[in-house]
């Protein structure tokens, strides 16, 4: 099976793309898509969204994995990572994928056992699920991948 993760965000949106197979999971590609700060967001959007599509198109996931909006202290900041995550949804659905979402707590509680475990302590399980020698940066690439593998780790007693 082959997951596409999302880590939304409008200036950085992160994406990494996994393969797991017979209860071995690897990395095939993970990155970033940034848009300039002082571009209209509509333009910003329309690069994540043609950006996302060109991706799904060369990698072919089956599914979409994509961290949720949980909580966030800057309303403006909230809106704007809502609107990319809409576009990137948008984008899965357009390439035909289902999409399965996980909140911050989820995908901590699942790589690392502990639903308020740091960001450190995550992108190192990323590491070691993936069996990298080094953790993947950017840190948005590697949040991207974390989602992935919460799917995959999830997914696994459902019957997918």
């Amino acid at each position: 099976m082959r997951i596409i993760g999302i880590d939304p965000g409008t200036g950085i949106l992160g994406f990494g793309v996994i393969d797991v197979k017979n209860g071995k999971t690897t990395m095939v590609t993970a990155g970033v898509v940034t848009t300039p700060a002082h571009t209209p967001l509509d333009v910003r959007l329309e690069d994540i969204f043609d950006s996302l599509t060109e991706i799904i198109a060369e990698t072919k996931p089956e599914i979409m994995s994509i961290e949720k909006l949980f909580f966030a202290r800057n309303v403006t900041t909230a809106m704007s990572v809502s609107h990319a995550r809409g576009v990137a949804m948008l984008a899965g659905r357009k390439g035909g994928l289902p999409i399965a979402e996980y909140t911050p707590m989820q995908i901590k509680q699942t790589l690392t056992g502990y639903g308020k475990a740091d960001k450190k302590q995550v992108q190192e399980m990323v590491r070691m699920q993936l069996g990298l020698k080094t953790i993947p940066k950017p840190d948005d690439a590697a949040d991207a991948l974390a989602t992935a593998i919460t799917y995959a780790m999830m997914s696994r007693g459902s019957g997918d």
